[in-house]
């Protein structure tokens, strides 16, 4: 049982309009069962602002001069961004071995050879670092243009991100030969090298802002992995179909094992390959539905 006890209670009144304005400005989506959360990780910005109550913290975030960098240090409070190396190995090898070669052969007909993925909601890095390590594994794409795009909300991750320095934890399922390869020791951490940072580039985003969202241009594969499930029905319909809109034709969508777009969107074909299950933009409209490869 939670046994938080605040020393600034939150009113429910003051609850459902902090979970509005949060819920307005980036999807988030906090139930009644949820109050404890706001209450807890947004207490230490009502004592910071020597506030009395929560209602004047809601008027700051609501109508300041500075509301935008009050906004985003909420939400950094009220994000979860646990993640580590190669997560998920099963996806990570069926993108490598089966949907990267399916890709290529698609760009070389095209007669291009430039291959773009999209990591949103990178957190603190780990997954577009990952994926370009597994891209620079692959010889066939020597020469080829990679580009790698980790976006989140959160301007505290993005820090970690950029930066590229990470501790034990970060490793937990990594094979030792990345480590060798890909990281120099510095100060008992692991900083990623170069060559690797080179290829991704860290962007801060807010999926919501469907502007900024378009400017990405379209992608080949958007990665989206434990992200969705903390917006509720109608937003995660809205973040889908963005992600449908940046896609090219026949690109890929890898959310994570415990995410589905049952009752979200229709958009897309499930694709079946040999270790996992992916979404696929179709070719053509009205390919869409119920479409399962052999």
């Amino acid at each position: 049982m939670f046994n938080f006890t605040p020393d600034i209670p939150m009113t429910n009144e003051e609850f459902r309009l902090m979970r509005e304005l949060i819920y307005q400005h980036c999807g988030l989506h906090f139930s009644e069962d949820n109050k404890y959360l706001l209450e807890k990780r947004l207490s230490k910005q009502v004592r910071l602002h020597n506030f009395k109550n929560f209602k004047d913290y809601y008027y700051l975030l609501r109508y300041s001069k500075t509301r935008d960098q009050e906004l985003a240090q909420a939400v950094d409070l009220l994000t979860t961004n646990e993640t580590y190396f190669f997560r998920e190995e099963s996806q990570l090898r069926t993108f490598i071995k089966e949907i990267v070669p399916e890709i290529k052969a698609r760009r070389e007909k095209e007669g291009s050879r430039k291959l773009r993925v999209w990591s949103a909601g990178c957190s603190t890095g780990e997954e577009p670092y990952t994926l370009a390590m597994l891209l620079l594994q692959c010889p066939e794409l020597c020469g080829w243009q990679l580009e790698i795009i980790g976006t989140d909300i959160s301007q505290r991750v993005l820090q970690v991100a950029r930066k590229g320095v990470y501790g034990s934890s970060s490793f937990r399922a990594t094979d030792a030969k990345y480590i060798r390869q890909y990281f120099e020791e510095v100060e008992g951490k692991y900083r990623i090298v170069d060559d690797v940072r080179r290829m991704v580039s860290i962007s801060h985003l807010n999926l919501f802002e469907d502007a900024r969202v378009a400017l990405l241009g379209q992608m080949d594969a958007i990665f989206c992995r434990n992200v969705i499930i903390y917006f509720d029905l109608e937003a995660k319909k809205k973040v889908v179909e963005n992600f449908f809109q940046r896609l090219h034709p026949e690109g890929f969508l890898l959310l994570g094992h415990s995410e589905s777009l049952i009752n979200i969107s229709t958009r897309f074909a499930l694709r079946h390959f040999t270790h996992d299950m992916v979404y696929q933009r179709p070719a053509k409209p009205g390919e869409e539905e119920g479409r399962v490869s052999p």
